[in-house]
């Protein structure tokens, strides 16, 4: 007799849209982790960040990235407007309608859009969940924003928290360290571990405290941070082999000192060296030896004014 083939059935696979389907079941809204999407969902760490902020009922508050709003119904409750950037339109509309019928839910402006594509408006303080991926550029955003605000806590990834407030010495001192620290005070506040937040980041997370130092000091940023950044390409070697021993860096130095000379009318002499000048001015500051990793801010405003003197530019 002919043999009977059955037909063997595969297991079910489950496909990414079921389970898309089932994680918006269990959760109300599927997050997009490209826009570093991590709802604070505990309480407690929620109203340490706001008491922590020292709201007062007078202040226009800047949030980016409320997501459903966990952080923003609270700020609501304790200050006179809350002016929040969502780039998602779909937590946006979350946002809406969760506020929708509360007796505050006039002071909340959401503006739907990137937040380091727009011009930031008036405001007093800023606290934020930010979506990790943009925390440098926004950081700078931030202090270089006039008026001044008053104080920032904002939430990062902890290795990026550590290097804002890392001091000379340090492992985590960096650049970004000590561009920061040139404009604000920065404090560490606390610690937030991953399983605050819906759905749980890779990374553990902290709260950092920024506050612009007033008034501002009247140096030319473009320059400062072109010799903070030659001097920490290599933050172990001293700042006479940082900018003598590249010639990309020693080519830079020289066109921008013939252009200040042509600028100022100033004669180059024909054994004119740019490694000796920058030698010589490295030593009347005594920097010759000075290494980035162990330089405060005061060292490198020291090295940048004696550079100018002395026509070297890095901008």
């Amino acid at each position: 007799p002919p043999s009977i083939i059955r037909p063997i059935t595969m297991p079910k696979v489950k496909s990414r849209k079921s389970k898309d389907r089932q994680v918006v079941a269990q959760q109300g809204i599927l997050f997009n982790k490209s826009h570093g999407q991590h709802i604070l969902k505990n309480p407690l760490v929620i109203n340490s960040i706001i008491e922590k902020a020292g709201l007062r009922s007078t202040d226009i508050v800047l949030e980016v990235g409320p997501g459903t709003g966990n952080l923003t119904v609270k700020l609501l409750e304790q200050c006179k407007k809350v002016i929040a950037f969502e780039v998602d339109p779909r937590l946006a509309a979350e946002l809406q309608k969760r506020v929708q019928g509360m007796p505050y839910a006039t002071k909340l402006q959401l503006i739907i859009g990137d937040v380091l594509k727009n011009d930031l408006p008036y405001f007093d303080v800023c606290v934020a969940n930010l979506p990790y991926q943009i925390s440098s550029p926004f950081v700078f955003k931030l202090l270089l924003h006039r008026p001044q605000f008053r104080c920032a806590n904002l939430m990062f990834q902890r290795e990026f928290a550590m290097r804002l407030v890392a001091k000379p010495g340090e492992k985590q001192y960096c650049r970004l360290s000590v561009n920061t620290q040139l404009l604000a005070r920065v404090s560490h506040i606390m610690k937030v571990g991953k399983n605050n937040f819906r759905p749980p980041p890779r990374v553990e997370s902290s709260v950092v405290r920024i506050e612009p130092k007033t008034p501002s000091l009247p140096i030319n940023y473009k320059e400062w941070d072109g010799l903070v950044r030659i001097a920490f390409v290599r933050k172990n070697k001293t700042l006479s082999s940082a900018f003598c021993g590249s010639k990309s860096v020693l080519d830079m130095l020289e066109k921008n000192f013939r252009i200040h000379c042509s600028s100022t009318q100033t004669e180059i002499p024909k054994d004119f060296n740019i490694k000796q000048l920058i030698f010589e001015t490295l030593q009347k500051c005594n920097a010759l030896n000075a290494r980035a990793k162990s330089m405060d801010m005061d060292d490198f405003l020291k090295v940048l004014d004696a550079m100018t003197h002395e026509g070297i530019h890095f901008a």
